[in-house]
């Protein structure tokens, strides 16, 4: 999986600040970030997201996990073990299982998504377009937020073909728009948390390879130890445990109760919460503060 990649600009392009401190010659190193008003930051943080969409535009391939792994996995799962997962009854089990699954996936989708900025960090940092960045009077934190928001993005489109392949193949949410209006903000907010994550784990490896193989470590357990595709109470006690404190679960459970107006939602929804800010709180500074010492 790939994902965008920041363009350095040229110096003619190079985003500015405003307000006193932030003005210097070029050529220089980076300016301290404090000194960077809000206004000035969030226009970095704009221009810097517009070349990563613009990066993508020019690489539509950089697009091809988010708009083929939905349908993919949606596809396989219903159709090739959606008879036997949901009890072996034919088409109706078969019916009832796309209730349960499409709901769980959202989580899921964001999982996989936020994987590849890790090895984006990781290829930027090789290729040596970070180092453009030390010359730039910008914030530091302004390059990983622009990421993030790109991400997001990614994320968004790819929870948004797995509900169009989930209508196509019948899944019915009966009305409860509102409610996956909110199960999709829910898992956005979820997946912004564990972007961190893996900007850390880019930061950190030596290589993209290396994040690519430490992320599925953590992954597969987190997607196949959750309630996403089958139901816990199926599960032997001890991975019952584990599955239940699965945060991934408590994302699939709440997109399930918000969407399908059944089962409990309070709190699942409150422990999504917990962890996508407990997440963020701790993974975010470490994060910052790991790229301003690289950059």
């Amino acid at each position: 999986m790939s994902t965008a990649t920041v363009k350095a600009p040229g110096p003619e392009q190079a985003p500015t600040g405003s307000g006193s401190g932030t003005d210097r010659a070029p050529g220089k190193p980076g300016t301290v970030e404090g000194r960077i008003g809000l206004r000035a930051n969030l226009r970095h943080i704009g221009a810097l997201v517009r070349r990563n969409a613009l990066q993508i535009k020019q690489d539509p391939e950089s697009m091809m996990d988010a708009l083929l792994m939905p349908i993919i996995f949606t596809l396989l799962f219903v159709y090739v073990f959606g008879g036997a997962i949901g009890g072996g009854g034919g088409n109706g089990s078969r019916q009832q299982y796309i209730q349960y699954l499409i709901p769980g996936m959202m989580g899921m989708m964001g999982m996989s998504i936020a994987m590849a900025v890790g090895t984006g960090i990781n290829e930027d940092f090789r290729k040596g377009v970070m180092d453009r960045f030390r010359s730039m009077p910008i914030a530091r934190s302004s390059v990983l937020i622009a990421k993030s928001v790109v991400e997001i993005g990614r994320m968004l489109v790819a929870v948004t073909v797995l509900l169009t392949v989930g209508f196509l193949v019948g899944f019915d949410i009966h009305g409860h728009w509102l409610g996956m209006l909110a199960a999709i903000g829910l898992t956005a907010l979820f997946g912004a948390s564990l972007l961190w994550i893996f900007i850390l784990l880019g930061l950190t490896m030596n290589t993209a390879q290396a994040v690519q193989g430490v992320s599925f470590l953590v992954l597969m357990p987190l997607q196949f130890g959750s309630s996403v595709f089958v139901p816990p109470g199926t599960m032997p006690g001890w991975l019952k445990t584990f599955t239940d404190i699965n945060p991934l679960t408590h994302v699939a459970d709440s997109a399930r109760g918000l969407m399908l107006g059944r089962g409990e939602v309070a709190s699942p929804v409150m422990w999504t919460v917990i962890w996508a800010v407990g997440l963020t709180l701790v993974t975010a500074p470490i994060a910052i503060s790991k790229f301003r010492k690289k950059t």
